[in-house]
């Protein structure tokens, strides 16, 4: 993808990218698709999935009964051939596929839905089952099942939609070795075997810390534009490649098809290679900074950052469009929602969001009565190059408000417990959605009872009551309102130093068509074809 397509590419702002798959004409079948990973994947199932390496896997070996077009960024059927919603909300019924198999040949039914969605909502399992908890009942009649809520849950066909609901063999876990779940899920990844899902490929390989592969399922329910099965390469094989540099020389040496987190810095000079298409694929990841709203410091002083006044000027003197140029090399744009990416559903384009604006910063500092020399501590990842480099710019920018900023390093184990415990004045933070819902990422960021509000300590009695009244709401129309509000209140109240958002850079051998990375940041290798 070319310089022009680049710009095009990141105007993108669906909820699901929109790239187009090849034309029938232009399918060649078979071939292994060679993979280059910044990080390796420890346990590929859906309901223990906790780190973007897992999850993003997740949907290549797994299906679920519902799905989300990748173009219009609608719900439509997946496993599921048909769904309906009760009138009050409360019910959910859904029509399996006539004929669905898992990837050993075995048969898919009720029951398998029945006990996959048991473990997806058993809060002894996995961390997603809360987002579940309306189910109280989930039952099997042949191909229909039946849904039964506590309550009306609008997020809860999305969640039919995500990787923590997809449907597993009943029968792969019976026989599997083990005593508890998770012992069964562990000899079941291990054993790299056709059976437990129904996804377009099954686990055949893996070295942990080094290499996956996976194998096409011959049983898979779709089919492709040829009119035959997918998907039309015969596997993918995984090397994990920590280093940015080695993972672009093997991809220009030939050695891999497709290499992820591309350094931006090295956007330009991959997009000129004739042999390699530079995508910037749309994507739900924010880079932000939580910002400690506490009236005292965790050593019980004052808090200047308590102000509202203080963190709206610190967000008017951030100077967003250079920290884009100086980290993305250009490759991104400023937060426009401040509690979710312009891709989530329901974002509200509040641009400019905090526009640089040093003299009305000034402004508001004087205001506050902020001390000149103020010290503030922005707490970075060590060894990380971004976060140095934002340091460095937020130190120049800020000096002119009186603010001393120094830098505190740590790793990601002492930075997590830092927010945790509300040991920071601001820390480098990011985000990517998991599911195609804006009730996740809004319940992080900003509901308090969640988790702080990611750390900061904000509480708003108004924002939290309207997260909780559009947990039950079913009218589309009120529940984009109370988005809309919750999106004004936490604008103006700035617990967070809103920056940027970033796209998934991917580089992709010229031989290779029909791959996408999701907003979700979910790989589909559904529709690759190779060029043979």
């Amino acid at each position: 993808m070319k310089a022009a397509a680049l710009a095009a590419v990141l105007a993108l702002s669906t909820s699901l990218t929109a790239f187009p798959y090849q034309s029938a004409e232009a399918v060649e079948r078979g071939g292994t698709l060679n993979f280059a990973r910044y990080d390796g994947s420890k346990l590929v199932d859906p309901i223990y999935a906790d780190r973007n390496p897992d999850i993003w896997m997740v949907g290549s070996l797994f299906s679920t009964l519902l799905e989300t077009d990748p173009d219009s960024g609608e719900l439509v059927g997946g496993l599921a051939e048909s769904y309906e919603v009760a009138a009050d909300g409360k019910t959910i019924t859904l029509q399996l596929r006539d004929g669905l198999k898992f990837s050993d040949g075995s048969a898919l039914t009720g029951e398998d839905v029945v006990f996959s969605l048991g473990r997806a909502r058993n809060p002894d399992l996995g961390p997603w089952s809360g987002l579940l908890s309306a189910i109280s009942d989930v039952t099997a009649d042949g191909r229909a099942i039946t849904i039964t809520l506590d309550n009306p849950d609008p997020a809860l066909l999305s969640m039919l939609a995500t990787f923590n609901t997809a449907i597993v063999s009943k029968a792969a876990f019976d026989a599997a070795s083990g005593e508890t779940d998770q012992e069964k899920s562990a000899a079941i990844f291990a054993a790299g075997s056709p059976g437990v899902g129904s996804g377009p490929f099954f686990l055949s390989g893996f070295e942990q810390g080094s290499t996956m592969a996976f194998s096409a399922n011959p049983h898979y329910w779709k089919e492709g534009e040829d009119g035959k099965p997918l998907p039309y390469i015969d596997g993918v094989n995984f090397e994990v490649i920590p280093d940015d540099a080695t993972r672009v020389l093997k991809l220009s040496a030939g050695e891999v098809d497709i290499a992820e987190f591309i350094p931006f810095s090295r956007v330009k000079e991959l997009d000129a290679d004739p042999a390699i298409n530079m995508y910037l694929f749309p994507s739900t990841r924010i880079i932000y900074s939580p910002i400690n709203t506490r009236e005292t410091r965790a050593d019980g002083s004052p808090n200047p950052l308590a102000d509202k006044r203080v963190r709206q000027a610190l967000n008017y003197a951030t100077h967003k469009d250079a920290l884009i140029q100086l980290i993305l090399q250009g490759a991104g744009k400023p937060m426009s929602s401040p509690v979710m990416s312009s891709a989530t559903r329901l974002a509200v384009d509040m641009s400019p969001l905090y526009g640089f604006d040093l003299e009305k910063a000034k402004a508001l500092i004087e205001e506050a009565g902020l001390e000149p020399g103020t010290e503030i501590t922005l707490t970075t990842l060590a060894g990380s190059a971004d976060d140095a480099t934002i340091f460095a710019a937020l130190q120049q920018m800020w000096q002119p408000l009186g603010i001393n900023l120094v830098a505190e390093q740590v790793d990601g184990a002492t930075r997590g417990a830092k927010n945790r415990s509300g040991e920071f004045d601001i820390h480098t933070y990011g985000w990517v959605d998991d599911v195609n819902d804006p009730s996740q990422v809004t319940g992080w960021l900003g509901y308090y009872p969640t988790r702080k509000a990611v750390g900061t300590g904000w509480n708003n009695a108004e924002f939290n009551a309207l997260y909780e009244a559009s947990s039950t709401e079913m009218d589309p129309e009120k529940r984009a309102d109370q988005y809309r509000q919750m999106q004004e209140i936490y604008a103006e109240a700035a617990p967070l130093l809103f920056m940027y958002e970033t796209p998934f850079a991917v580089a992709v051998s010229g031989k290779v068509d029909g791959y996408i990375q999701t907003p979700l940041g979910n790989n589909i290798f559904e529709n690759v074809s190779l060029e043979r």
